[in-house]
């Protein structure tokens, strides 16, 4: 079973927390420690706000806080845990620019098996969607709660609705502008998920 411990601030990771504990398989959330968002512009002493001990396999860090983040980070690398700090430039953690962008990384085991870039399987009849199973997601359980409303849909209408039935969900800084893309991560989360359910259809329409 592998423990995940989560830092979090003001209830910043609780729709990620609902969405492991709904949708993951072979994990555990073992603690969340929860930070008030009222803190210093800056913190000299980071250590004064993390004293309690953790161990685990996997920390996800939601902190908002630069330099409680950074601090955090430098503790699990120093305790060899690994981090994962979804859009965010923390140095030392894996920053994907969504949790919908984490790739399959092997030293994450089972977190990053069933989640991150989502991966769908469909069933089609008529035309349309016949049945939709998540094969691997988004960890804020966006991409299990999209696949039940495509279901019934027609092919087409479906792809570009995932995309937009997800950005609603999504829970990501929408003024966080990739320089390099252009693209928001809101339109980011929409376009995997476009591109997820575009694969499984073709897919599909390879196998008949």
């Amino acid at each position: 079973m592998q423990r995940i411990v989560v830092f979090q601030q003001g209830g910043s990771g609780e729709l990620k927390v609902a969405g492991i504990k709904s949708f993951g398989r072979g994990m555990e959330i073992t603690r969340v420690f929860d930070l008030p968002d009222a803190l210093p512009d800056v913190i000299d002493e980071p250590e004064e706000y993390l004293r309690e001990g953790f161990d685990c396999d996997l920390v996800l860090n939601f902190l908002r806080h630069p330099d409680l983040s950074e601090y955090l980070v430098r503790l699990c690398n120093l305790k060899g845990i690994p981090v994962i700090a979804s859009g965010r430039r923390v140095p030392g953690a894996i920053t994907p620019f969504t949790c919908c962008g984490l790739g399959k990384i092997p030293s994450l085991g089972a977190y990053a098996v069933q989640f991150g870039i989502p991966e769908y399987e469909v069933e089609l009849s008529g035309g349309r969607i016949a049945s939709v199973k998540v094969l691997r997601g988004a960890s804020c359980g966006a991409t299990w709660r999209v696949a039940e409303e495509l279901v019934g849909m027609d092919v087409e209408e479906a792809k570009s609705a995932a995309g937009r039935l997800v950005q609603y969900i999504c829970a990501a800084d929408p003024s966080g502008f990739d320089p390099v893309s252009g693209k928001s991560p809101l339109h980011f989360a929409g376009d995997v998920h476009i591109l997820a359910l575009k694969n499984a259809i073709e897919a599909k329409a390879r196998a008949r």
